[in-house]
């Protein structure tokens, strides 16, 4: 396993969208491979998942994990997900207010309109039809990363941009009012279907 380099805003690639992978892609040693070195450059950035075309490649692959090592403390734990061609199914129409940042977008963070309750549909890493239900904080998570493999940052669904802040000025300033506001969409979330 390798950790990769993230391409950063202004990078083309951040806003392309990525390719299906096929069955067969999926089996091949290079795509198992990728997954491997998604999982070991999220946990060396300490990020709640990465996409693909994060680390320059344009295939709709992204892992999600959120554990005591990511840098977003608050955040429901979510044991290791590979999500290969996942499509988002909204569950209700209510919408959080999240404040976001990205290991794409570094030392900035923004206020995001998320749906609450999504169903993931997704094929995981072994070529298994899979879905999951998530809620609150661990929706947006998904949304956050399905979003990367359209093509779209969180920049770009910031509705506000007096919400943006650097992360030490969110810590200062915004921080706890924050926490305050989601705390009860925290609670964790994802089941595996």
């Amino acid at each position: 396993m390798s950790v990769l380099p993230i391409a950063t805003v202004g990078d083309p690639v951040l806003r392309e969208r990525a390719q299906e992978v096929a069955p067969e892609e999926l089996r091949s040693p290079g795509v198992q491979r990728l997954i491997d070195d998604l999982i070991e450059t999220r946990r060396a950035a300490g990020g709640a998942g990465l996409a693909a075309n994060q680390v320059s490649v344009t295939r709709r692959i992204a892992v999600v994990e959120v554990d005591e090592h990511t840098r977003y403390a608050y955040k429901p734990r979510v044991p290791l997900t590979v999500i290969v061609n996942p499509v988002i199914q909204p569950l209700s129409r209510e919408r959080l207010l999240i404040n976001e940042g990205c290991l794409s977008v570094p030392d900035l963070r923004g206020d995001v309109e998320r749906l609450v309750a999504v169903r993931v549909h997704y094929v995981d890493r072994g070529g298994n039809p899979r879905e999951l239900d998530a809620h609150g904080l661990t929706a947006g998570t998904f949304q956050h990363e399905v979003d990367h493999l359209d093509g779209v940052l969180f920049l770009d669904r910031v509705k506000d941009p007096r919400s943006f802040s650097t992360w030490e000025q969110f810590a200062r300033h915004h921080e706890q009012a924050f926490l305050r506001r989601i705390a009860p969409y925290a609670a964790p979330s994802a089941g595996a279907g």
